[in-house]
């Protein structure tokens, strides 16, 4: 069983006991959430497709503690403008 659900503008495949990143998203660590934009449910033998959303469906998730990310320096050169210079651009949203 899985679902397709549209979190902070992204959509995202889910099943259960799935763990998910997303972005962007402030939750306090063991905080229970609810999704109500669920464009579509399959079962294994049936599937419904929303219009947008499916009706009477929410997904059930709980906030964890968010994984450290890896940050990358990178230095950034012009060779006309002789414009140097240091550029910090986190990982995650690459």
């Amino acid at each position: 069983m899985y679902a397709i659900v549209e979190i902070s503008g992204k959509q995202f495949k889910v099943e259960k006991k799935q763990k998910l990143f997303v972005n962007r998203l402030d939750v306090a660590e063991g905080k229970k959430i609810s999704f109500d934009n669920v464009l579509m449910v399959n079962d294994g033998s049936k599937s419904s497709v929303g219009t947008p959303n499916v009706s009477g469906v929410q997904v059930d998730a709980k906030g964890v503690k968010a994984p450290k990310i890896r940050q990358s320096n990178c230095l950034q050169k012009e060779k006309k403008k002789r414009l140097q210079g240091k550029k910090w651009t986190p990982s995650s949203y690459y």
